[in-house]
């Protein structure tokens, strides 16, 4: 097969021939018909995580078809659409896991990370790792699901504000466009919060029943005038612009940030002191994933994408990493 790997922490791209990888017991083989590129393959690129190995083949927005299966492997079968995201697999041993936070396992496989990902013509996953693609969605559009999707869609689920609150959604990117649909489609009164007055245009056709300019407005105040946000997501990588924006919440509205900067996010005590709530969600496991899918599917929502194919991965990937793709970067087979 082909793939693109990475040689080593801050390496090259490169495209290489590969043997077909064999699936063990617990795992399946995925022919690859499309993996998104996520600002996290620079994990992948640069390095710093921990237990990253090299060579690696990045890519954790998979999708695609079954084609093989590990020995003992049930439940599962050739030719089935798949799905595989960050989360590879826990170990079902450590302490979050046996309390249920398999998103927080000690052991966690990541795609793209510990294990071989989806910048690949075919990919080897545990088997529960996968998550079912829906009929109504095609691999390109469901690749990005598997990360920007179940990133937002989980954060917005766990959020706690009543149907028909205001919620904003801070960021108008590869993240902040798929939130903001699933908060509308959720039934919010939903606040599109950016940069420039020419994204308001999109941010409306999105389904957004307001749009800041955070260029031309305060949105903690333009948040306060419409009542107050009872949530706020901030898929930004700007902890200025997340800081600035715990005002807008109702006493006890909450910020959830999915955005990872890498500065420190500033909070005064008294902004706390009635219970506003600031935390962050991490992504979901792989039946988080499917939700995302299928409540997509159902209600429209639908990534924004370029496409390239495999052999221009750098290309992609130089595209999503400079801010100058629309909106999310899909790789297909040729």
């Amino acid at each position: 097969m082909r793939a693109v790997r990475v040689p080593y922490a801050g390496g090259p791209f490169e495209l290489v021939e590969r043997d077909l990888p064999q699936p063990e017991p617990g795992e399946v083989r995925v022919r690859v018909q499309a993996c998104g590129v996520c600002r996290s393959d620079a994990a992948a690129k640069d390095g710093g995580m921990p237990a990253q190995r090299y060579p690696i083949i990045p890519g954790h927005e998979i999708a695609g078809v079954i084609d093989a299966l590990g020995p003992g492997v049930t439940g599962w079968r050739p030719g089935q659409r798949v799905g595989l995201g960050w989360f590879g697999g826990a170990c079902g041993r450590c302490t979050p896991c046996r309390r249920g936070h398999a998103m927080a396992c000690r052991n966690m496989e990541i795609h793209g990370v510990t294990r071989d990902g989806g910048y690949a013509e075919a990919v080897v996953g545990r088997t529960d790792a996968l998550a079912m693609i829906p009929d109504e969605l095609s691999a390109v559009e469901a690749a990005p699901m598997l990360c920007a999707g179940v990133t937002t869609y989980g954060a917005l689920r766990r959020c706690g504000a009543r149907p028909g609150a205001v919620v904003g959604v801070l960021g108008l990117g590869g993240l902040g466009h798929l939130g903001l649909q699933f908060a509308a489609r959720m039934g919010y009164r939903t606040v599109a919060i950016a940069r420039g007055q020419e994204k308001a245009a999109l941010a409306q056709q999105l389904g957004a029943a307001a749009y800041v300019d955070s260029t031309r407005q305060d949105p903690a105040r333009a948040l306060a005038e419409l009542g107050g946000a009872e949530a706020v997501i901030a898929t930004a990588v700007s902890a200025p612009a997340i800081s600035s924006i715990i005002d807008g919440l109702t006493i006890d509205g909450r910020l959830i940030v999915v955005g990872v900067p890498h500065e420190p996010i500033t909070v005064f005590a008294h902004q706390l002191l009635y219970g506003r709530t600031v935390t962050g969600s991490a992504g979901g496991v792989a039946v988080e994933s499917q939700d995302a899918m299928v409540f997509g599917a159902a209600t429209g929502v639908r990534p924004l994408i370029e496409t390239l194919p495999l052999e221009r991965a750098a290309e992609a990937y130089d595209r999503m990493m400079s801010g100058h793709a629309r909106l999310r970067m899909v790789l297909t087979a040729s």
